[in-house]
């Protein structure tokens, strides 16, 4: 797969009528040439595939790096840079559009023409191979595996905190070398805020507990949320809204298929939210990518988005989040596979109320 990407970007660099491409971004590095660690920059010209990195990755790029020439960078980068380009004969040179300014300050005083690209890796990132897909399969297994683990810690009294550093310490046993953000437990008022940081909170009677985690495996990361509901009196209201939620997620799901616009999805789960009366308390996107970053291409979402093609990974995520009452999030990991949905996330979305 390495060496037909490579081709890939030497094709669109040859549509593009450029001289070579400097790709900086460390997981787009990944993508294309396999090597894993954190230093390193690659140039593709029509014919060839360089991928540099300094002494301390001699040894781990020989073993890792596939399709590609090595060289070691000795001095500044950009004096590197600049010695290739002119060796290679490069006029036109493609870079990345997110590198920073300081850096692009520096590439300015290379003797060639450089021409901005958005997103070419990230656009083939969004369709996924076998591995990718097997890859992406067993981070999932690995999240609801540490999770069912630590599961029955969550009752009344628990700390958030706790749960939180529970759970990624499950991750890490099971085999997860990194664990791709922060993991988010959230109770009572604190769930009102997606992205709430776990605290020393107790959860108590009544409280919607939210817990977003992911996995794993190779590289490649799994995102998943799950809303439980501690029991109490009076819990009627919460369970309307859990419910719409979860009714949200399951149209949405219903709904994929190939060739729709992922704006589509979005405006099917916002509808239904709005018109249970909760519209201005969904106020983030229905879903995003995942891969090797946790949030990549395809946006699901009202403002961005693209035609939905097969072999595609993304979440479903709607959610409510009400000031001073608490929230839902119920988000699940979705593959498409022969121009429909498939679940990838296998845990219980039914409402679950904790005695």
């Amino acid at each position: 797969m390495i060496q037909s990407r490579k081709k890939q970007i030497q094709q669109i660099i040859g549509l593009k009528r450029l001289d070579g491409l400097l790709v900086t971004n460390i997981t787009n590095i990944r993508y294309l040439t396999g090597f894993t660690g954190s230093s390193g920059f690659v140039i593709i010209t029509r014919n060839r595939g360089i991928f540099f990195t300094d002494f301390r990755y001699r040894e781990q790029s020989e073993k890792e790096v596939k399709g590609f020439e090595i060289g070691i960078e000795k001095g500044k980068r950009i004096r590197l840079i600049r010695s290739f380009v002119k060796k290679a004969g490069i006029k036109k040179l493609g870079f990345e559009k997110t590198i920073s300014y300081e850096f692009y300050e520096l590439l300015k005083k290379i003797s060639v023409q450089l021409l901005p690209q958005k997103h070419i890796i990230e656009d083939m990132r969004k369709i996924k191979d076998e591995e990718e897909i097997e890859n992406i399969k067993k981070a999932v297994k690995r999240a609801e595996e540490a999770f069912l683990k630590i599961k029955p810690r969550i009752r009344v009294g628990v700390k958030e905190r706790e749960i939180a550093l529970r759970l990624e310490e499950q991750l890490k046993r099971v085999g997860c070398k990194d664990i791709p953000f922060d993991t988010i437990v959230a109770s009572g008022k604190n769930s009102s805020m997606p992205h709430a940081r776990p605290s020393e909170k107790k959860i108590e009677k009544g409280d919607f507990v939210i817990i977003d985690w992911g996995g794993e495996y190779n590289g490649y990361y799994s995102d998943m949320t799950r809303t439980f509901l501690m029991d109490c009196v009076g819990l009627d209201k919460k369970i309307e809204i859990y419910n719409t939620v979860n009714y949200a997620r399951q149209r949405a799901i219903k709904s994929i298929k190939e060739g729709l616009k992922t704006q589509e999805i979005d405006s099917i789960v916002r509808n239904i939210i709005k018109k249970a009366g909760y519209g201005e308390f969904f106020g983030h996107g229905t879903g995003h990518g995942v891969g090797l970053d946790v949030h990549e291409y395809p946006h699901v979402s009202w403002n961005k988005g693209e035609k939905i093609r097969n072999n595609m990974v993304f979440t479903i995520e709607p959610g409510i989040y009400i000031p001073e009452l608490g929230g839902v999030r119920i988000e699940d990991m979705i593959l498409v596979r022969n121009g429909k949905a498939e679940l990838l996330t296998d845990l219980s979305r039914e409402l679950e109320i904790i005695k």
